[in-house]
């Protein structure tokens, strides 16, 4: 049982959805990840989650959860499954995102990225998982990459 985390831009393109599907399946049928963690701020994390939707009815022994990096304030209409990390009632609204983000790589051995330029939360936390020797698969096309 392993486990794999997303980072990536607002921004991201739906082409890459083709090669996002192949690198998760991947992971699932050689690397036996059954676990996914995924934020909810984005293209990218909206990309993320209808891919995992899609694997889960192909591959109904895997789970994800979007992780969530505020207490929803109403009910919320999100149609995947939710995740509230122990703990992150306590912190700011400022460093909420940051804080999830570093517990859901405590939690993973894979990070799946989308990361086109060097800057911002998602190219930090790219960065960070390869410090941590998380195995990064990046899904950004190479002459557009940022190096990590």
């Amino acid at each position: 049982m392993a486990a794999c985390t997303f980072f990536g831009h607002r921004d991201c393109p739906a082409a890459v959805r083709q090669r996002l599907s192949a690198v998760l399946t991947s992971l699932i049928e050689e690397k036996a990840v059954d676990r996914f963690y995924v934020g909810n701020q984005g293209a990218f994390d909206t990309l993320v989650c209808a891919v995992l939707r899609e694997l889960a009815a192909a591959y109904p022994h895997i789970r994800y959860d979007v992780v969530l990096a505020y207490i929803p304030q109403s009910h919320t209409s999100l149609q995947d499954p939710t995740l509230l990390p122990e703990g992150i009632e306590a912190v700011p609204g400022r460093y909420a995102i940051s804080w999830r983000n570093r517990w859901m790589l405590e939690h993973t051995e894979y990070v799946v990225a989308y990361v086109a330029h060097a800057w911002g939360g998602a190219a930090r936390f790219t960065a960070l998982a390869a410090r941590q020797g998380k195995i990064v698969y990046q899904l950004c096309p190479p002459r557009s990459c940022a190096s990590i």
